[in-house]
């Protein structure tokens, strides 16, 4: 028993500060001469539903890629946390999987691996780990969730993992570290580039 596509809508996380690149609109940086939250959209694309994004700033830069674009439902650039709730509060779809724009090469099999172990888990949550690392950002949750996660951004909640370990969460071991590299700085970005040429 696994779970479609067509029933996960997927999220770009983009509506951050870029803070440690210098304030820049992280997910408009180029790499390969195309932006960084494009190529997120276009590898998430081919394994969902549909594809939605959240950005804060550049609207019109970022409808431009074709996708329905929303802003963080919590004011003041909460965290990731912001961006799940913007996306649980406009899917459609039983499921909602989250990726960042910062990385873009994660894994072309993502969706597919993070639904398998989520329905065989019968979880309410799947993230991607790399290592020790746990990747919450990489997430699949059933959007059922979301007046979970009002009450607990409500009450002023904003680390992730905290909201997460009040539900039935699973971990999903991933063994190519590189595929999940971030660019969080411009050197990031051009060392990404230089190795991934």
């Amino acid at each position: 028993m696994s779970i479609a596509p067509e029933q996960i809508t997927g999220l770009i996380l983009a509506g951050g500060r870029g803070s440690r690149m210098g304030g820049v609109d992280k997910g408009l940086q180029n790499f390969r001469g195309m932006p960084l939250a494009l190529h997120a959209l276009l590898r998430l694309a081919p394994q969902v539903g549909s594809v939605m994004i959240n950005a804060n700033r550049n609207l019109g830069a970022y409808e431009a890629f074709g996708a329905p674009v929303w802003p963080d439902a919590l004011p003041d650039y909460a965290g990731p946390l912001a961006g799940f709730l913007t996306g649980l509060e406009h899917c459609e779809t039983p499921y909602l999987v989250t990726v960042p724009c910062d990385t873009p090469l994660f894994p072309e099999d993502l969706v597919a691996r993070l639904a398998d172990a989520l329905a065989q888990a019968d979880a309410d949550i799947a993230m991607v780990r790399t290592g020790e690392q746990v990747q919450p950002v990489f997430c699949l949750l059933k959007s059922s969730l979301v007046e979970s996660l009002v009450r607990f951004t409500h009450e002023g909640g904003r680390k992730i993992d905290r909201w997460t370990a009040q539900h039935r969460c699973i971990e999903v071991p991933f063994d190519d570290e590189s595929a999940f590299f971030n660019a969080n700085t411009l050197e990031e970005l051009r060392q990404l580039e230089a190795s991934h040429g």
